[in-house]
Formats: structure tokens, sequence, C-alpha cells
């Protein structure tokens, strides 16, 4: 899936992309690199966000309803 010119795909690498209001229902994005990324009223609905990087991430007004934000802290 290409997105705003940005593949989303499992360990995307998308740190600062602007993706601000962009369709993510239901990504795939394991392990992605999202640090500092716009993600301003995007829809992460039942997004698989496991193990993604979102420190410094802007996710106001996004929609995570059913995402999956699980995290291994090892």
């Amino acid at each position: 899936m290409n997105v705003n010119g940005y593949e989303i795909k499992p360990g995307a690498y998308l740190q600062r992309a602007y993706l601000q209001r962009a369709y993510l229902k239901g990504a795939n994005l394991l392990g992605a690199y999202l640090q500092g990324a716009n993600l301003n009223g995007a829809n992460l609905q039942g997004a698989y966000l496991y193990g993604a990087k979102l420190g410094g991430a802007n996710l106001q007004g996004a929609n995570l309803e059913g995402a999956n934000l699980y995290r291994d802290w090892e």
C-alpha cells in the first residue's frame, strides 16, 4: 500500500513522514519506524502497530480504535 508517496508495510522507515489524515485502516505496520511522523487525524482503526516506534509522532485526532499498539520493552 502506498500513501502520500510512502510505502506502508511491516518495518517501514517512516520517520518524520507526512501522513496527516492518511487512510491507514487495517494497515500492517509491524515494527515500523514512525518517530516524529505527522499522523494528525489519520485513520489507524484496526492497524497492526505491534513494536512500532512512535516516539514524538503526532497522533492528535488519530483514530486508533482497535489498533494493536503492543510494544515489547526488552
